[in-house]
């Protein structure tokens, strides 16, 4: 059976595609190896999957599996790809589409420059929310590394935020596994590595749960900013500067949804035979 994809990045987070509201697809483990791997297959960072709506509050669900066969509940970049996909597919015409994950119902807006805006929701703080079985403020010991301090945050997935003086010098390879594989995050957690350069602005690099690190990540972005307002070292607008290009966070604080702003591109559109 061939299957149809369209191939896409939002800031370098690359992403294949599939149309699933006409037919089904069936995301078994060998199928998304050969979608996710660079070398034999297409090559990406997680397959986003459109399927019909099954509730009348929203225009299509939305589901992420990452390259190890996991399925997730949120990726802000991949939700901005989906927006621009249902519009060349012809699947939509809205220049507001609302789509669901496995967490949460996400808003997407076409804006007139070409980009694309995403509300992902409020950001949670407690740590059942997260998830992460740990007190406040969050610290661990690490062999190598001692104590490393982090902001937590569910942004309808988990993720810790490690401020550091200079992103490029991180251990963000080294540091990232290790945080995910300890039994204080019972869902594993994306780790991020932010450099703050000015109050409106940053540098970020995230350790994806089942990706590894990636050229950008929306949710990573959001919790970078949100968790860099709360510490006082954001304003409510940030431009966070990531290895694929520059994503805008804009949060106003409190239960107010986080919106993530930046570019989609469609690289190109194929078979899989």
């Amino acid at each position: 059976m061939t299957l149809r994809f369209s191939k896409m990045h939002g800031a370098g987070n690359d992403f294949v595609v599939i149309d699933a509201t006409r037919a089904p697809f069936v995301p078994d483990a060998r199928l998304l190896r050969r979608l996710t791997d660079r070398r034999y297959g297409v090559g990406c960072d997680q397959v986003l999957v459109v399927e019909a709506p099954g509730q009348p509050d929203v225009d299509f669900d939305y589901r992420i599996f990452n390259a190890d066969g996991s399925e997730v509940g949120q990726c802000g970049n991949g939700a901005r790809c989906l927006a621009v996909f249902v519009r060349a597919q012809g699947l939509s015409t809205k220049d507001h589409l609302r789509v669901r994950t496995q967490t949460r119902v996400l808003e997407l807006e076409h804006l007139s420059d070409g980009q694309v805006r995403a509300n992902l929701g409020a950001p949670m703080f407690a740590p059942e929310q997260v998830p992460i079985a740990l007190g406040m403020p969050y610290a661990v010991d690490l062999p190598d590394f001692g104590a490393v301090a982090f902001d937590a945050l569910s942004m309808g997935n988990p993720h810790a935020v490690i401020r550091v003086d200079d992103v490029d010098q991180a251990p963000v390879t080294i540091l990232g596994p290790a945080l995910q594989a300890l039994p204080v995050f019972p869902q594993s957690v994306n780790v991020g590595f932010l450099q703050v350069t000015a109050p409106d602005a940053g540098r970020l690099r995230v350790f994806e749960r089942g990706a590894g690190e990636t050229l950008a990540c929306g949710s990573g972005a959001c919790a970078a900013a949100v968790a860099g307002q709360r510490r006082g070292w954001f304003g409510p607008s940030v431009q966070l500067t990531v290895p694929g290009g520059t994503l805008r966070v804009d949060w106003a604080g409190g239960d107010a949804p986080v919106w993530l702003t930046g570019p989609v591109e469609t690289v190109f559109q194929g078979e899989l035979l």
